[in-house]
C-alpha cells in the first residue's frame, strides 16, 4: 500500500501585493523555503484570508507613500487572525501606522546597499551576522514605536528602525523590515524569510515538487475522467512538462499537436518527435504549415503585425488539427503563475495587468474546449524541477526560452526562408560553442539575431557586402530584469569566426551588451 502524497498546499503564506516590482520574488523565496505562496490583492478581506488557513501573511513593498491620497491599504482585520504578519518596506510602514506608530519622510531617499546592525538576533534575525548588508528603497520610515508596542531589532546609519517586531505580550504578532529581503542584493534575505517561515510561523516545509506532481496528476484524472485532452506542444520547457504530466495522468487519452510553422530552431521538430513519440510513446500529430505561415508574413516588417498574423494562423492550423481528433473535450496549456499575475487573471494586486500573455485566454474560446493548466501555480524554476520529477531529458528541461513567434522576431524586418535558414545556421553554431565552453547552464538565454542591415567586409582579396548577426546572451533569475552575460572574449572570438566562415552571407558578428531594463531580452 502506497502512502498518499502530502498536500503541498497545507502550508500557505500569501503575499498581499502593494505594487512592488519584486512582489513575485517574495512568493518565489517563500516557495524556495518550502511553503506554498500566492500573490493576492492588498485589500483582500481578512475573512477570505482566514478561509485559506494561512500559516502567516506577508505584505509587500510598493511605490506609494502611506501619506498619499488613495494609497493602497489592507484590511486591519488581518492583524486579528492570530497568525504572524511580515511587512516589507511599504508593508512595514503601513502596519506600523495601523498599530499607532508615526511615519515621517526620511531626510534623504535611501536606495541601494546599507549596513544593518542587528540588536536582537532572535527569531526573525536568528543566525544572521551581527553586521550584514541589506538593500534599501524607501522615502518614508517609521520614527516612533512606543505607541505601537513595537521594538527595534535592527538599524542602519540612516534608518534607526530598519527591523522591528511587536513587544512580548502583544496581541498582534507583527514583524517589519524597511529593507528588501527578497532580492539577491540582500545576501542573508533568504535566511530571514526562512526564519519567518520556520521559526515564527511554525511551518515544516510541505511544498515539495514530488508531492505537487502526485496531487496534480490525481486532480487531472478526476477532472478529465474518460474524456480526451489535446496539448499543444512547442518544444519548449513548459509545454513539454505539461505533456509529460498529462501522459502520466491519463495515458492514451492525451493527443499532442505540434505545429511546424517554419519559424523553429534547427532540428526542433526532430527533437520533439524523438522525445514524445519515440521515448514517451505519446500520440503526437505534426501539422506541417510552413508555407502558410511564410505566406502570411510575406512583406511584413512590423513585429506586432508579425505576432498578430502568426497567432491568427496558429489558431487556424490548430483548429484544423483538432478537428481530426475525435471526442476531444479539454485543451492543455503551459500557462505559468507569472503569466497569470501579469495578465490580471489571478489574484494579483497593484502590479497586475502588465501584459496580455498568449497562453491566458483566447485559444480555448476559439476552439470551444475546456481548459487545463497544470502549471498555473508554478514559477519557471519550479517547472524545471517538475520536469526532473517526471523524467524529462535534461536537454529539454534546461532549454533556454524561445519566443512564441519563433525566429520571426529574431529576423528583424521582412521574413524570408533564406533569412530563416541563415539564422538557424548561425544560432546552431552559437549554441554549440556556448555548450562546449560549459556556459549553457550558466546563462539564462542565448540566441542569434539577424539584423536588417548589411556591412562592407573583405574576404580573400574581394569586397563583400553581407549580413550582420547579433549575439544576445543574458543572465537572470526571473526574466523580469536581466544583465548581459560576460562571455569570455576567446569564446566570443570563436563564435564570430565560425559564423563568418561557416554561414554563407554573413561577414560581421556583433555582441549585444544591453541590460533589461532599459532594453528587452528579445529584439522585437
Amino acid at each position: 500500500m502506497t502512502t498518499p502524497a502530502a498536500d503541498p498546499h497545507t502550508e500557505i503564506v500569501p503575499v498581499l501585493d502593494f505594487g512592488s516590482q519584486t512582489t513575485q520574488l517574495i512568493a518565489r523565496r517563500l516557495r524556495e523555503a518550502g511553503v506554498f505562496s500566492l500573490i493576492l490583492r492588498p485589500d483582500t478581506p481578512a475573512e477570505e484570508l482566514r478561509a485559506m488557513n494561512p500559516r502567516g501573511i506577508v505584505l509587500s513593498g510598493g511605490p506609494a507613500s502611506v501619506f498619499a491620497e488613495g494609497a493602497p491599504t489592507c484590511d486591519p482585520g488581518i492583524l486579528e487572525l492570530g497568525v504572524p504578519v511580515l511587512g516589507i518596506c511599504y508593508g512595514m510602514q503601513l502596519v506600523s501606522r495601523l498599530l499607532g506608530a508615526s511615519i515621517d519622510p526620511a531626510d534623504h531617499r535611501e536606495f541601494g546597499p546599507a549596513g544593518l546592525e542587528i540588536a536582537d538576533s532572535g527569531d526573525l534575525l536568528d543566525a544572521l551576522p551581527e553586521r550584514t548588508t541589506v538593500w534599501m528603497s524607501h522615502g518614508d520610515q517609521v520614527v516612533d514605536l512606543a505607541a505601537a508596542n513595537l521594538e527595534t531589532i535592527g538599524s542602519t546609519l540612516t534608518c534607526p528602525h530598519a527591523a522591528v517586531r511587536t513587544t512580548t505580550g502583544s496581541d498582534v504578532r507583527f514583524y517589519g523590515v524597511q529593507f528588501h529581503p527578497e532580492v539577491t542584493h540582500t545576501p542573508h534575505g533568504a535566511d530571514l524569510i526562512r526564519n519567518f517561515v520556520y521559526e515564527i510561523c511554525g511551518c515544516v516545509g510541505t511544498w515539495k515538487m514530488a508531492d505537487f506532481a502526485e496531487n496534480e496528476i490525481q486532480r487531472v484524472r478526476e477532472a478529465v475522467g474518460t474524456k480526451r485532452v489535446i496539448c499543444g506542444l512547442s518544444g519548449g520547457v513548459d509545454s513539454s512538462v505539461v505533456a509529460a504530466l498529462l501522459h502520466k495522468a491519463i495515458g492514451d487519452q492525451l493527443t499532442c499537436v505540434f505545429v511546424d510553422n517554419g519559424l523553429l530552431r534547427k532540428n526542433e521538430r526532430r527533437l520533439v518527435e524523438t522525445t514524445f513519440r519515440d521515448h514517451f510513446h505519446i500520440d503526437l500529430r505534426v501539422a506541417d504549415a510552413e508555407a502558410d505561415f511564410l505566406s502570411d508574413l510575406d512583406g511584413i516588417h512590423d513585429p506586432q503585425e508579425k505576432r498578430r498574423r502568426i497567432g491568427h494562423r496558429f489558431i487556424e492550423v490548430f483548429k484544423q488539427a483538432a478537428a481530426d481528433i475525435p471526442d476531444a473535450t479539454f485543451l492543455a496549456q503551459g500557462t505559468l503563475y507569472p503569466d497569470v499575475i501579469e495578465s490580471g487573471h489571478g489574484h494579483a494586486g497593484q502590479s497586475a495587468n502588465i501584459k496580455l500573455h498568449h497562453n491566458v485566454g483566447g485559444l480555448p474560446e476559439e476552439l470551444g474546449f475546456d481548459l487545463i493548466e497544470p502549471l498555473r501555480e508554478l514559477f519557471k524554476d519550479e517547472v524545471r524541477k517538475l520536469g526532473e520529477v517526471l523524467g524529462l531529458p535534461d536537454q529539454l528541461i534546461w532549454r533556454h526560452p524561445f519566443p512564441g513567434p519563433g525566429l520571426a522576431v529574431r529576423v528583424l524586418g521582412e521574413i524570408t526562408k533564406p533569412k530563416l535558414d541563415l539564422l538557424r545556421e548561425a544560432d546552431e553554431i552559437l549554441l554549440e560553442e556556448i555548450i562546449a565552453a560549459d556556459l549553457y547552464r550558466h546563462t539564462s538565454q542565448v540566441f542569434a539575431v539577424l539584423l536588417p542591415v548589411q556591412s562592407v567586409g573583405v574576404m580573400g582579396d574581394g569586397r563583400t557586402y553581407e549580413s550582420v548577426v547579433a549575439v544576445r546572451a543574458v543572465e537572470t533569475r526571473d526574466f523580469m530584469t536581466a544583465d548581459w552575460a560576460r562571455i569570455p572574449f576567446e569564446v566570443l572570438a570563436k563564435i564570430s569566426s565560425r559564423i563568418i566562415n561557416e554561414v554563407r552571407g554573413v561577414n560581421r558578428v556583433v555582441y549585444d551588451i544591453s541590460s533589461k531594463p532599459p532594453a528587452t531580452i528579445e529584439w522585437e
